[in-house]
């Protein structure tokens, strides 16, 4: 197992994980040409596509093209994150429930959408923006910056109620669900503060429907997975439906086309199904085959632990310390935003770790995972301290 190019977390790894081999090569998954030669070089049975950035810019189709199979979608498939704008016409013609939006390219666009929709405004850059694209705001003068500041942006209506992220894995006909889970977008907590690429996130949702994944499912991800294969464009790999449970229903707020973290740190963890043999079902066109997914009795909490100053301008190249003592049967942490110099471990990029734990319940794995954290140094970083607290409390009603 190789990855490329992999961060000093799993470089740690080696040289056994799982039972393979476990290195990291230095390549660039811009360069298309050198991600195929390391896969044939390999003799790679699978590759896995995880960012959002490489998936949009159309790394799948070379792969695919060469006979690899590849477990993500295509560039016109995966458009489905990368334009907002193609998100919403996909939801349209799949009759996929969503907040009623506007597509604006110009200041006065944005400021006649603004006003039809009144505060609070949700204002969403149309491109890739590492999460942080969004915003959400009750100050009519912020909104209208945010969409001066992108070439084209999605102005939506504000959807009430608790937000749900699920997971699922497909080849493109077959949608197989993961369980559900929520993550926690603001800096701060009670929900303060600017929006981040995600602070944390917990699995399974106590006070979620029993019937929540089947409806999803049937209302949202077949649907939308129905039509990009009409149109020409399968989608395989991993689709995420971040969803809002409004009054009027459960809302589509966003497609992902990629496992997205910190909810994924969360989720595998709990996962007893073999992971590998899922994407490599998908990828091959397979899934069908594959029974239901298999969980751990359990539940698990993730919390992100980011740099000072981050999500404006995270400081880069503080030590870290203290991961190996963070570490056990029961808590595992990830690596985001670190790299090696000099020797040392250290920051480089705003969502440096996840740590995350599982325990019987919300309240032990909560425990787990912030003691966990209480034992990782970084001079000045930052990370909530409420993840699934209202969960634990009970706090949360649909």
């Amino acid at each position: 197992m190789v990855a490329a190019p992999g961060n000093p977390g799993i470089a740690a790894l080696r040289p056994v994980y799982d039972g393979q081999t476990v290195g990291c090569r230095d390549v660039d998954a811009e360069d298309h040409d050198a991600v195929v030669a390391l896969a044939r070089e390999l003799d790679a049975d699978l590759v896995v596509v995880g960012p959002e950035a490489p998936l949009v810019a159309g790394l799948a189709d070379p792969l695919r093209d060469a006979g690899i199979a590849v477990f993500g979608p295509s560039r016109e498939a995966a458009q489905i994150e990368g334009s907002k704008a193609f998100a919403k016409d996909v939801m349209a013609c799949a009759s996929v429930p969503t907040g009623r939006a506007y597509v604006c390219t110009t200041p006065e666009e944005a400021a006649t959408a603004i006003d039809a929709f009144g505060p609070p405004y949700v204002v969403k850059d149309d491109g890739l923006a590492a999460g942080k694209g969004v915003v959400v705001t009750s100050d009519r003068e912020a909104a209208l910056q945010h969409a001066a500041e992108c070439d084209q942006v999605l102005i939506e209506e504000y959807l009430d109620g608790p937000e749900v992220s699920l997971f699922a894995i497909t080849d493109g006909t077959t949608v197989l669900p993961m369980q559900p889970a929520q993550d926690f977008k603001r800096l701060g907590d009670n929900d303060e503060g600017p929006n981040t690429g995600g602070m944390g996130a917990y699995t399974p949702l106590p006070w979620a429907p029993d019937d929540l994944v089947a409806e999803i499912t049937e209302k949202v991800l077949q649907p939308t997975i129905d039509e990009l294969r009409h149109r020409g464009t399968p989608f395989s790999g991993l689709l995420y439906a971040g969803l809002a449970l409004t009054s009027r229903g459960v809302r589509v707020i966003e497609f992902n086309c990629r496992f997205g973290d910190p909810e994924t740190q969360a989720l595998l963890p709990m996962l007893k199904t073999p992971l590998g043999g899922l994407l490599y079902a998908a990828a091959t066109g397979k899934l069908a085959d594959q029974g239901d997914l298999s969980w751990r009795n359990a539940s698990a909490v993730a919390v992100v632990v980011a740099a000072k100053k981050y999500p404006a301008s995270p400081r880069k190249g503080d030590v870290i310390a203290g991961i190996d003592q963070a570490e056990n049967d029961d808590v595992r942490v990830f690596h985001a935003g670190t790299a090696i110099e000099d020797d040392e471990l250290v920051t480089s990029g705003g969502r440096v770790l996840a740590v995350s734990a599982v325990g019987k319940d919300l309240a032990e794995a909560r425990q787990r995972a912030y003691a966990a954290v209480g034992q990782i140094r970084i001079k000045g970083s930052q990370h909530r301290t409420d993840i699934a607290l209202k969960a634990e409390r009970g706090q949360i009603t649909v």
